[in-house]
């Protein structure tokens, strides 16, 4: 091993370059598969007909499909119907997909999670249907989502490293390229990314603590 050709300076710059394509894809990816896992969690939900039946059948079918298959599709198939994407937006949208099927079903079991009262009593006094989801039911449920929510957007953060199949330049990309120079690099190179993982994971774990604890 060695530790300290492995934590040159360069070394350093080029894992950190790295570690930023992974933050900023999983930081766009979050935000949007919760923005649709909510707009699909709530549609299924509200039982609408043909369509929540339709999102039924599609996320059951997302979420048993490994994420490796998906990062594979949007890279290599959708190409073959006219549709190519860069490398990161490929990863993105695969992540997208994935992460908005899970998040959905964290939003449909948290709904349901509210006392039907609660929502009696909203339209016994005078509250719409949308307005009763809007203003009664959806906060409360996002409460109590907070936690396995933060531990979804914990593994998406984990789940960037899969788009190494693609050759997406991100950390474990960049940590790959560096053990190729040396292999005595490897324990050290792979310590320091998983404490740069480790990092923010675990504030994202100690923010999900407090917001759970605020709430009580």
């Amino acid at each position: 091993m060695d530790f300290t050709g492995a934590y040159a300076p360069a070394h350093l710059k080029f894992l950190l370059q790295g570690f930023l394509v992974t933050l900023e894809v999983a930081f766009i990816s979050i935000v949007l598969s919760f923005v649709f896992g909510i707009i699909i969690g709530v549609i299924r939900y509200t039982k609408i007909p043909v369509l929540s039946q339709l999102l039924a059948v599609l996320v059951e079918t997302i979420r048993n499909l490994p994420l490796l298959l998906i990062i594979f599709f949007t890279y290599f198939a959708l190409p073959e119907v006219g549709l190519k994407l860069d490398k990161m937006y490929a990863a993105i949208s695969a992540l997208v997909i994935f992460e908005s099927a899970m998040l959905s079903e964290i939003v449909r079991s948290g709904l349901q999670s509210i006392d039907k009262g609660q929502i009696e009593a909203a339209r016994s006094s005078g509250l719409t249907y949308m307005q009763t989801l809007w203003y009664i039911i959806l906060p409360q449920a996002l409460r109590r989502m907070v936690p396995p929510i933060v531990s979804q957007f914990i593994s998406l953060l984990k789940d960037t490293s899969l788009a190494i199949v693609i050759s997406l330049p991100e950390l474990m990309n960049h940590a790959q390229i560096i053990n190729g120079r040396n292999v005595n690099f490897v324990i050290p190179i792979f310590i320091l990314v998983a404490f740069m993982y480790f990092i923010v994971n675990y504030s994202l774990s100690l923010l999900s603590r407090r917001l759970e604890y605020r709430q009580r």
